[in-house]
């Protein structure tokens, strides 16, 4: 039990070095992600040790605002080439 949740911990250090070097925005997102479920496997492990069934409910709520917050950070790291052409296309109809 010791040793799982000690793996899981260098896990959850691996990836705060990925989040704080980066190189890209990518690989943030996936580190982030990475913490939610290592953060939900850890509660799990945990939970069984001290036999406390009220922590695998907060692993479940962790693994789902995990999800959340990755969709959420894809849309706001999206490009905005969408509203751009969307702009280029309503002064195009204007000036005619």
């Amino acid at each position: 039990m010791t040793l799982l949740a000690s793996v899981l911990l260098l896990t959850i250090l691996a990836g705060l070095w990925r989040i704080l070097r980066g190189p890209t925005s990518a690989d943030r997102l996936l580190a982030m992600q990475l913490f939610g479920t290592t953060g939900a496997a850890f509660l799990l492990v945990l939970a069984f040790a001290t036999d406390s069934p009220a922590l695998i409910d907060a692993a479940l709520v962790l693994a789902l605002l995990a999800a959340v917050a990755s969709a959420a950070l894809v849309q706001y790291l999206r490009p905005r080439r969408r509203a751009a052409r969307a702009t280029d296309s309503t002064d195009g109809e204007q000036s005619r």
